[in-house]
């Protein structure tokens, strides 16, 4: 009966019930952060995975051939449809980027389903600034600065898209069908977008709050 017991109590000890891991929970209003400031968990690199990697609390992005790190963690799945997103975002000078929303994991190339709400404010790309969407719909502003942080703002709501820099609406439209691409606003995970070897661009705070 004593071997019997030490047994049960080794046992347990070297095979403990697993511990299950709590579900993501929301802040008071609603919001959910995607970033922890400290690791990429929840997050894929896709074939240039050197081109992302935190430091001293920043999501770091560049430095490669055009690459993308998607969100695949817990929170709603890794599946939105309709939400508000909200980033803090830092460009070097010719820093292009993005965050591609509706999308899904892919391991190379550019993503093949979803839109970019473009981060490019003084990057190559003169036809799409940051604040607007690529494919569907270009703008030439310049709206924020390199070197400084500012907030990206964005909404779907069924086929109504808002996106805002710092608070101004840059584009306001609906996206039922972009014809030139044939991409469709359906649901989806985010991406962040490496672009270039010349480019760097930081993110230091992503947040979703899901409206279904």
């Amino acid at each position: 009966m004593i071997r019997f017991l030490l047994a049960a109590a080794v046992a347990f000890v070297i095979c403990p019930v697993p511990v299950q891991a709590q579900a993501p929970k929301p802040d008071k209003d609603g919001w959910y952060g995607l970033f922890d400031g400290k690791t990429l968990d929840g997050w894929k690199a896709a074939d240039f995975p050197k081109a992302f990697k935190v430091e001293e609390g920043l999501i770091v992005a560049g430095g490669t051939p055009l690459t993308h790190l998607y969100y695949v963690g817990p929170v709603q799945n890794a599946k939105f449809k309709d939400f508000e997103l909200k980033a803090e975002v830092k460009t070097r000078p010719k820093g292009n980027s993005g965050i591609i929303f509706h999308t899904e994991f892919q391991d190379k190339g550019f993503p093949n389903k979803g839109f970019e709400f473009q981060i490019n404010n003084t990057g190559s790309d003169k036809a799409f600034r940051t604040g607007s969407i690529y494919p569907a719909k270009p703008m030439n502003r310049v709206v924020a600065k390199d070197d400084e942080w500012f907030e990206c703002y964005l909404v779907v709501r069924g086929n109504k898209v808002t996106l805002k820099v710092n608070g101004e609406i840059t584009v306001e439209t609906t996206l039922p069908h972009e014809a030139k691409t044939g991409r469709t606003l359906a649901s989806g995970t985010f991406a962040i977008q490496g672009h270039d070897p010349g480019s760097i661009v930081y993110f230091r705070s992503i947040r979703v709050k899901p409206l279904e």
